[in-house]
């Protein structure tokens, strides 16, 4: 399983990459897998783009899933995301019932999947999802860095 989640994770920062590149986004990706394997649905970050506060990576990717799926209901699925879902982003996995998360960077500032907040493990939630965090996390963080300090005029790091 190990090496299926680094290829997802090495999508998830493609996707990352796109978001950057094509719609000038925070580079955050992100992909749902179902429990057999298969592609869901994938997103990349669109507030800009699409002036929606709420299409984060995740979101997007959950969307996408559902209509895929025709169902609301992630059931048995893992979220691949470059960077610890917000509070919003956790609430709605769990209300998916997704069942794994695995992110690569921790968001010190507003992380709700174990950095500042646990949103989902609390118990007292009717769903919690399963979270591995830290794959490829240098890269993930590397690039959100570099695309701050690009916006603030500074030099990138290698």
């Amino acid at each position: 399983m190990v090496m299926d989640d680094e290829t997802w994770m090495r999508h998830a920062l493609m996707l990352a990459d796109k978001a950057e590149r094509e719609d000038d986004e925070i580079p955050v990706g992100a992909v749902l897998v179902g429990a057999e394997g298969e592609l869901l649905g994938e997103g990349w970050n669109r507030n800009l783009a699409e002036h929606d506060p709420t299409a984060h990576a995740e979101i997007v990717a959950m969307r996408r899933a559902g209509q895929r799926l025709g169902n609301h209901r992630l059931v048995g699925s893992t979220l691949y995301v470059t960077l610890e879902p917000c509070a919003m982003c956790a609430m709605a996995m769990v209300h998916a019932r997704v069942a794994r998360l695995v992110y690569a960077a921790s968001d010190p500032k507003t992380g709700a999947c174990g950095s500042v907040f646990d949103l989902v493990g609390d118990p007292r939630h009717n769903h919690r999802v399963e979270v591995s965090s830290g794959l490829l996390a240098e890269e993930a963080s590397r690039r959100l860095t570099n695309y701050f300090r690009a916006k603030r005029g500074k030099p990138l790091l290698d």
